[in-house]
């Protein structure tokens, strides 16, 4: 099947063509590991793995490389670090942990690679070497910065007016600058703060360079998709652009470019002031993760998500339902069904795969339904979990005092036991054949 994604570098729902179908290659900005992620930053993590699925489907899992980065250095870091008095590696190692566990329960793909900023500042070093060396970068009073001018096209990502760049850009004035948009490539660290020995003195590496260096060392110098979420389409995407094409003069960094949209609480977007901050971690004490991941992708990766109590409750009923049947839950086969994929081919539109996964649920094809919902990342662990806690043998014994309750006509009692039983977390189902089965509820 052909596939087609949306660019936002052409604005376009274009063919995809991968630059060596052998060694596909997808990058996608991972988290600063300051604090618990929230469930906003789940989104790229789950759209990116349903991708990341995609073209191992497509390719084959050997020919695809997906990258997605730690960034271990940054001032929020630091800054937290003190304001808790922990060790800023203490820090980081604790709450990459923290991520890893989360995402886990979310039922995502390892990546192939997942570098981290500390790891790769020879590379940072290197590339703004080069970007010096091309007159695209220049050091200041122990900073490089990043000359925005030398690049005729800089925006072209964004296609945002200077003064949108120049306001978004949130800039620092500082009297080494040249230009107001010119931004860090590297700037000096204090004897409290990491810092790495480098041309221009002991020091640490911007946000932006990061991203550039560990594409480059994991997928080279052009690669096929970067991807992550709208708010890093300006300014940390377009300077990743900037960087990575003035180092290695090439007219594209990425050729494809995918962002997915904001997550809402409740119609509002999501933020620490407005109180309806909320992490994966908390979440994820309440709903099961494949529950989360079925509600992130009932909306299409580019649209904004509202996430409610009533989306997740629809989506446990919706996916419980699958999972109802033995085989759906229980295959161990892996395939897409056709119509799931060709939903999916067509700019990753999860919404229209899962209206085919329900037009699967049917006798015929629930084997079908349990084999695509594994490769999606679905396998009913929350169900087959919630069904290894349940006292088969004490529902059996309830079950049969019941029918000899009705067979008394004992009616009371006959409700009573049904209660008790719907408390251990069991449907019980009178047949029309005049027999009595049960299941786990949903």
């Amino acid at each position: 099947m052909t596939l087609r994604l949306y660019n936002t570098l052409t604005r376009a729902k274009d063919v995809f063509a991968p630059i060596d179908p052998q060694a596909v290659r997808l990058y996608v900005c991972g988290p600063t590991v300051y604090d618990y992620a929230h469930i906003g930053n789940a989104r790229p993590i789950i759209v990116f793995d349903v991708l990341f699925r995609l073209l191992r489907h497509l390719y084959g899992p050997e020919h695809v490389v997906y990258v997605r980065n730690i960034t271990d250095i940054d001032d929020k870091i630091n800054a937290r670090a003190k304001e808790e008095g922990v060790a800023i590696g203490d820090l980081t190692g604790r709450t990459t942990a923290q991520f890893h566990a989360d995402i886990q329960a979310l039922n995502v793909l390892q990546p192939t690679f997942e570098p981290r900023a500390t790891g790769s500042i020879p590379e940072i070093i290197a590339l703004i070497e080069m970007l010096i060396a091309k007159g695209h970068a220049y050091a200041a009073e122990g900073h490089v910065l990043f000359d925005v001018p030398s690049m005729k096209d800089y925006g072209r990502l964004s296609r945002r007016p200077l003064d949108d760049m120049i306001a978004g850009a949130r800039v620092d004035v500082a009297p080494y600058k040249r230009g107001e948009m010119d931004f860090v490539l590297w700037k000096p660290s204090s004897p409290d703060l990491p810092g790495w020995d480098s041309p221009w003195g002991r020091g640490r590496p911007g946000w932006h360079i990061e991203c550039s260096a560990m594409s480059w060392k994991h997928l080279g110098e052009t690669f096929d998709i970067h991807g992550g979420g709208i708010d890093l389409i300006f300014p940390h995407h377009e300077n990743e652009v900037a960087q990575s094409r003035c180092a290695f003069g090439l007219p594209v960094m990425a050729n494809v470019w995918m962002h997915n949209g904001f997550l809402q609480i409740d119609g509002q977007k999501m933020s620490k002031s407005l109180g309806n901050f909320v992490t994966i971690n908390e979440v994820l004490k309440d709903w099961p993760g494949e529950v989360v991941r079925f509600n992130m992708l009932r909306t299409h990766y580019r649209q904004p998500i509202d996430w409610t109590v009533k989306g997740l409750e629809e989506s446990t009923r919706i996916l419980d339902g699958f999972y109802n049947s033995a085989a759906a839950r229980l295959t161990e086969e892996e395939r897409i069904a056709a119509p799931v994929l060709e939903a999916l081919c067509d700019d990753l539109n999860t919404p229209r795969a899962i209206a085919e996964l329900h037009a699967l649920d049917r006798p015929n094809f629930q084997v079908e339904l349990g084999a695509t919902l594994n490769e999606l990342g679905f396998t009913g662990k929350h169900v087959e979990e919630k069904a290894a806690k349940i006292d088969e043998h004490k529902v059996n014994e309830l079950i049969k005092a019941r029918l000899a309750a009705r067979a008394a006509k004992n009616w009371a009692e006959s409700d009573r036991l049904r209660g008790e039983i719907d408390a251990l977390g069991v449907v019980v189902k009178d047949n029309k054949d005049g027999t009595t089965s049960w299941e786990v509820k949903p």
